[in-house]
């Protein structure tokens, strides 16, 4: 006979699905619960692997096992459980993704009536259709459809692949997210195992479910899929595992990479911890105190739990704060993209992903809708559940994880208390101690102020240590925390490639401090100095390259990895992380500062474009269904002109200091270029009639990122003086997709002949008109497109400042006739991986 086990949270709940299930039978029937943690309170909740396992063992027999399960960690203590019973055993449980009641009474039915294991988990699995067909619904408003949780398709076979992760990390933050979202885009039902670890078969689409795969370098995968188009789900997941995720193969620091002599003191240090970011710092120490909730300050302490009648206005209440959550870190993505690179950001993906993960929403509904319980304390529940889930793996990397869950976790936490964020910023050099910090934390640091981070836990695999070692910023992690009585003021040093911290270190220590951090820099400064060059082919012509920054210190940062000037300052970051718009002296300030750190270079700044991927709370936009589509850039700034004005009196006003240039973002029509203009020369004229100075020269440029301004480029640019084509959102427009979605983002792909060859309709309308033209987009910063931008006649860049140096290179390694022929073949291709295939074939890159 086949045994059934019920994992449950809830005791209650799952004695009474026992009750219903036995009621429905005449006979005995091997049944069995694991529900609730053990503990003085009986109705704890929450799911244990040991009880689970117990459970299989005592009502397992010849015919099988099946297991139902309720929700997230319901699932994950029965794959752990499996994995704990002997092998013979093993193969003889299933667990299922049937609903838990329905499946619970169809399964025993069909148990006693004395059939086999397959034909009972065939009868758990359609139980819901009937309930369905008699309300006359396909499925309830409650539950969220999620094409994983459905059974298979009657006769579809179920197809595999096996596949071997050859990338350096694995399935890190950023391959896992894309691995989730290319599962996703299907609507086959794909699962993946790590054989390599022995692991059960998971749902792909769960990034939480993929990422405790532990998943690393030399692993073998198994993916199934099965439905419609599983040939192509595979085919996909196929061609991402081994073109190694997008990654480059380039080395990642490790701690001890490098120099492995330990580093020699005279005297030992106070303290000793790990190695997370190299370098040395010696400054004045600030305490970041942790909290349940780092950085903010709920009303309530510890958070309040009550029941709820109103189950739907609760659930939109969540789904509400989610979505603000998810604007937030599609800004921070955006933000730490300009500031440290592509690859870094990538780890706020899986920050996204996390809130749209089909466990996590399951989890919220179970608490909300069955259990009723409040927003705050389910979206609490199911984080620390979560976390702890991470916190309890084998595997360093993946415990490392628990700290994006929590910082995922207290950001919506925050929300939904209505509390603003703040960050931590500071205006003299500092070594920030701490428990640990978020990685949305650290990527906000200023490297100009905060010289060191030293945090009592966290580990070098995490994403706050891979942050702070992208930033610059010397780390050492898993210090005694005696550290945290240190006073803020007291003078620290930290080595952050040995680990040692010295507090109040004396004359000597600093000293032989000091002499390693100038060997450093200088180091640091050998390996850079060519970057200092100009960008000039072999047969000599040169493109400018400048750099896309969102502040001062990243105009810092731009100057010392070779930047020629400013070619885009997203002036929106002046605007965030605040509850009213900047002034026009708070503004001022910051452009007169960017001129003094390029006082002879030109500096374009782009005028406010929020809206799309870039909302501004305080501005009362409104909701809109397609906000790519809607009031966004330009558009806003024309309505709003109070605002635009006060903007474009500061920077006019901050333009005797530089060489300023001021760029409309979002242009589509000429109607609306020329009201920019009209209400920059009212600004202009109200200036003169004051007798501020400005340069009245000052040039006046527009954004190539809409279809339609490509199309009539030839009618805009005899009314600017240059153009800037921005290939992020010229991208999507040309390819109609959305990228910040992840199951279609792939598609924004400015490598795709479409996109190039919108590109050089620019080019060549812009070059007719006597005017120059740049690029401020991603395809800027990738050293594969530099013989296709060199080829198609561009005139500078404006790329993140870390690409800088690979771009400089390649064109250094180009001739123009070489670069024009390269940019001819691929236009005439089809397709962005072809594009990239003819590229990779020059050995330079």
């Amino acid at each position: 006979m086949v045994g059934i086990v019920i994992v449950s949270h809830s005791r209650l709940l799952a004695e009474g699905v026992r009750e219903l299930a036995l009621q429905m039978v005449p006979d005995y029937i091997s049944l069995a619960i694991a529900a609730g943690i053990d503990d003085v309170d009986d109705h704890q909740l929450g799911t244990d692997v040991l009880q689970v396992q117990a459970a299989i063992e005592s009502v397992y027999g010849d015919g099988g096992v099946l297991v139902l399960m309720d929700l997230g960690s319901a699932l994950m203590s029965a794959e752990m459980a499996l994995e704990l019973l002997p092998e013979e055993k093993r193969h003889n449980v299933y667990l299922c993704e049937a609903p838990l009641v329905e499946g619970a009474i169809a399964a025993t039915i069909s148990a006693a009536a004395g059939n086999d294991l397959s034909q009972v988990i065939a009868e758990a699995r359609a139980a819901l259709a009937a309930k369905g067909s008699q309300l006359g619904v396909v499925s309830s408003s409650l539950l969220i459809a999620d094409k994983n949780q459905l059974p298979p398709v009657d006769d579809a076979p179920v197809l595999e692949i096996r596949l071997r992760v050859s990338n350096k990390l694995g399935l890190h933050a950023r391959p896992a997210a894309k691995f989730v979202a290319t599962a996703a885009k299907f609507e086959s039902q794909v699962k993946v195992k790590n054989i390599t670890r022995s692991t059960v078969f998971v749902r792909a689409n769960s990034i939480n479910q993929v990422t405790m795969l532990g998943v690393r370098h030399g692993h073998e995968l198994a993916i199934t899929a099965s439905g419609t188009d599983a040939e192509a789900a595979l085919a996909a997941m196929k061609e991402l595992v081994e073109s190694h995720f997008g990654e480059d193969e380039t080395a990642i620091w490790q701690p001890g990479d490098g120099d492995t002599r330990p580093y020699r003191s005279s005297v030992t240090s106070d303290l000793r911890g790990i190695s997370a970011s190299p370098g040395v710092a010696i400054a004045p120490s600030v305490l970041y105190i942790n909290t349940p909730l780092p950085r903010y300050q709920l009303p309530t302490a510890p958070l309040q739990q009550y029941h709820v009648e109103n189950s739907e206005n609760e659930w939109q209440r969540l789904q509400n704060t989610i979505q603000a959550a998810h604007q937030e870190i599609e800004i921070l993505l955006s933000e730490t993209s300009t500031q440290i690179g592509d690859n870094e950001a990538a780890i706020f993906d899986a920050h996204l992903l996390f809130l749209e993960d089909p466990l996590v929403l399951e989890a919220l509904q179970q608490h909300i809708f069955v259990e009723h319980l409040n927003a705050v304390a389910a979206w609490q529940a199911v984080v620390d559940e979560l976390a702890n889930q991470y916190r309890t793996q084998e595997d360093m990397y993946l415990r490392a994880r628990a700290a994006d869950v929590m910082d995922v976790g207290q950001r919506v936490l925050r929300l939904l208390a209505g509390i603003a964020a703040t960050s931590l910023s500071f205006t003299e050099p500092v070594i920030l101690i701490a428990t640990d910090l978020t990685p949305s934390d650290t990527a906000k640091l200023d490297p100009a102020n905060v010289l060191g981070i030293c945090t009592t836990s966290g580990s070098p695999t995490s994403h706050t240590a891979i942050i702070a070692r992208s930033l610059g910023i010397p780390a050492v992690v898993g210090v005694p925390e005696s550290l945290l009585q240190v006073a803020d003021g007291t003078m620290v040093a930290l080595d952050g490639e040995t680990g040692n911290v010295w507090i109040e270190p004396d004359a000597e220590i600093i000293a032989s401090l000091t002499t390693k951090r100038e060997a450093w820099q200088s180091s640091q400064h050998q390996a850079t100095i060519n970057v200092h060059q100009l960008a000039i082919s072999l047969d000599g012509r040169q493109i400018e390259v400048l750099a896309n920054i969102g502040g001062v210190a990243d105009a810092q940062i731009a100057l010392g990895l070779g930047a020629e000037g400013v070619g885009l300052l997203r002036t929106e970051f002046l605007f965030l992380d605040r509850m009213a718009p900047p002034s026009e002296s708070e503004q001022y300030e910051v452009y007169h500062a960017i001129a003094q750190i390029f006082p002879n270079q030109p500096v374009i700044i782009r005028t406010l474009d929020i809206g799309g991927d870039k909302p501004l709370p305080y501005l009362n936009l409104p909701q809109e269904n397609n906000p790519f589509l809607g009031w966004r850039g330009i558009r806003f700034c024309l309505s709003r002109d109070e605002l635009f004005k006060i903007q474009l009196r500061a920077i006019l006003r901050a333009s005797t200091s530089g060489k300023f240039k001021i760029m409309f973002p979002m242009i589509s029509t000429v109607t609306e270029l020329q009201a920019a203009k009209l209400i920059f020369r009212e600004v202009q004229t109200e200036l003169r009639q004051a007798k501020i100075p400005f340069d009245e020269k000052i040039d006046i440029g527009i954004m190539i990122e809409v279809p339609s301004a490509v199309v009539i480029a030839d009618q805009l640019a005899p009314k600017v003086d240059f153009f800037s084509i921005g290939t992020n959102d010229l991208s999507q427009y040309v390819m109609a997709c959305d990228r910040t979605n992840p199951q279609v983002a792939d598609l924004a792909d400015a490598f795709h002949p479409a996109v190039l060859r919108m590109v050089q309709q620019t080019i060549k309308a812009g070059h007719a008109a006597g005017i120059k033209i740049g690029m401020c987009g991603e395809l800027a910063s990738d050293p594969f497109a530099a013989p296709i931008l060199l080829g198609l006649g561009l005139d500078d860049v404006s790329l993140n400042p870390q690409a800088i140096p690979n771009f400089k290179s390649a064109i250094s390694h180009l001739t123009v006739p070489e670069a024009e022929a390269i940019a001819f073949e691929a236009l005439n291709l089809d397709s962005a991986a072809k594009v990239r295939s003819l590229i990779s074939t020059f050995s330079y890159l």
